[in-house]
């Protein structure tokens, strides 16, 4: 009787040690699913599965397993382009077939124009009503992103200069207010703050990351193709970037050169990117994006205006020429001078343009905007005192992409995707002359778009003075427009995003509820 009451007992404490280890086997079992890998491939490697699929289903029609099997086959990632003159969204989906990520596909949205703006910097002190304005963009990412992939899909958002001259208290609650609605509202990873998740972007990185976009979606880095890389040139609403990578000639003696001959300095970026080490000259003229050189030149005209009537500002209430206004149009403008300043204060004016055109006083008037004339610490320089290796003599041949508003101006009124700055130079003689020329020149479309806008010849002056006169490419040089490549946006977001598919880029996967 004994050895057998000893005999249930031990059964009872086997039994018990049974029922508790499968107990913890399945709270094991939930931790890994619930806490492990970056999508549903880490689910069926758990299951045995090793992240390797069969053709029918693979979540990719490129291939059935990753090139690393550390990485998920898919993923995708959320970048939000918070603009000075609205906020974008590009959600892309990449494979990693290769050993480095192959973009699929990628959805785009924008805000809807409203007046006023509709960027993040156009809300000020309204910090809710800026981060809501965002909603309508991310159901984009919502209805593109497969739900067993929402939560382990990084998002960023990435303010320009709109948001950068707004300062730093009204911008800083602004931002907090975004991240919130992000981590509380929707299902998708935020990148931490330490990584630059919800973030006023340095000037540089928006170059440098549109370098990326650009050669990426060319194949002349992260791929087998090692030709010269291409430079690009980003025109927005509050900066311009200009980024490329120069070559130096033999040094005068025969001799070998040096592996660089740069300058050191803020304007040197050396980037590691698919294998290979690069070495860039980039630099982010705040001020010099389109909207700012519109209210500079407009300023510099109601400055010069005032200059000769000093004794009363009674010229403020009659029209004022502006030979960068179309000839016979006219245009509003709001300008606000500070309180030191002999127009302090705000001012409406009406400004009309010339009787007959005067291109060359309006290309006069944007080159004083960039002042070349300003000290340089270090030469050679580009415009306002900023050192910049001459792209004459240091990239001489390679292909030039300007995108963005070189992109709008160009490419509406009948451009090619490629053209010598001396055609730009010709097209903008040609709009600045008015519309007794537009009827031979421009088809109907492109008539609308100049009646509609007065600053056509400011803004292709600008342009103009930009390239030829700031950055000094030369008259003949071919430049080439593109607002997509293979399909898909250029900017810096593509470039910016890229980061995020690696190890330790400031996100982990976000907990899934279970019901």
């Amino acid at each position: 009787m004994e050895r057998a009451q000893n005999a249930v007992m031990s059964q009872n404490r086997q039994g018990k040690a049974l029922r508790m280890g499968g107990v913890a086997a399945i709270i094991l079992f939930l931790y890994f699913f619930v806490f492990s890998g970056t999508t549903t491939s880490s689910i069926s490697s758990i299951a045995g599965g090793k992240n390797i699929y069969s053709s029918a289903n693979s979540p990719t029609m490129k291939c059935t397993q990753p090139h690393d099997s550390a990485k998920p086959l898919v993923q995708y990632a959320i970048m939000i382009d918070a603009g000075s003159t609205g906020s974008r969204i590009h959600v892309y989906k990449f494979n990693n077939c290769g050993s480095t990520p192959e973009l699929e596909n990628e959805e785009f949205k924008m805000t809807e124009k409203r007046e006023g703006g509709s960027g993040l910097s156009s809300y000020k002190t309204d910090a809710e009503g800026a981060a809501m304005s965002l909603d309508p963009l991310l159901k984009v990412a919502m209805d593109t992103v497969p739900d067993d992939y929402k939560s382990c899909s990084p998002i960023a958002v990435k303010a320009t200069a709109g948001l950068r001259l707004l300062g730093d208290e009204m911008s800083a609650k602004i931002l907090d207010a975004v991240r919130h609605r992000l981590e509380t509202a929707y299902p998708f990873p935020v990148v931490s703050a330490e990584k630059g998740g919800v973030e006023i972007m340095p000037g540089e990185m928006e170059g440098v990351y549109a370098w990326i976009t650009t050669n990426y979606l060319l194949g002349k880095i992260g791929g087998p193709d090692k030709s010269p890389t291409a430079a690009i040139f980003d025109l927005g609403g509050g900066s311009t970037q200009v980024v490329f990578q120069p070559t130096f000639p033999e040094s005068p003696g025969g001799g070998m050169p040096s592996v660089s001959q740069m300058e050191e300095g803020d304007h040197k970026y050396s980037l590691n990117f698919g294998g290979r080490s690069f070495e860039l000259y980039q630099h982010s003229h705040l001020g010099y994006g389109l909207m700012s050189a519109r209210k500079a030149l407009h300023t510099l005209v109601l400055e010069n205006a005032a200059n000769q009537n000093p004794t009363s500002l009674s010229f403020l209430n009659e029209p004022i020429a502006n030979p960068c206004i179309a000839p016979n149009a006219s245009r509003r403008v709001d300008l606000t001078f500070p309180s030191t300043h002999p127009l302090k204060g705000d001012h409406t004016v009406t400004m009309y343009g010339p009787t007959d055109s005067l291109p060359a006083q309006c290309r006069s008037l944007t080159e004083q905007l960039l002042h070349k004339d300003a000290k340089c610490s270090l030469a050679p320089c580009s415009f306002n005192g900023v050192h910049q290796p001459p792209l004459a003599k240091t990239f001489a041949r390679e292909d030039v992409y300007i995108f963005s508003y070189f992109y709008d101006r160009t490419k509406d009124l009948g451009m090619p995707d490629s053209f010598t700055v001396r055609e730009l130079h010709d097209l903008t003689h040609k709009v600045c002359s008015g519309s007794a020329t537009w009827e031979s020149t421009f088809d109907k479309a492109a008539i609308k778009e100049l009646e509609d806008r007065p600053e056509w010849c400011l803004d292709l002056n600008f342009m103009l003075a930009l390239l030829h006169t700031g950055y000094e490419l030369p008259i003949e040089r071919e430049v080439k427009i593109a607002k997509k490549i293979a399909g898909n946006e250029l900017g810096w977001c593509l470039g910016a995003s890229l980061p995020l598919l690696e190890a330790n880029s400031g996100w982990s996967c976000r907990l899934k509820e279970v019901s």
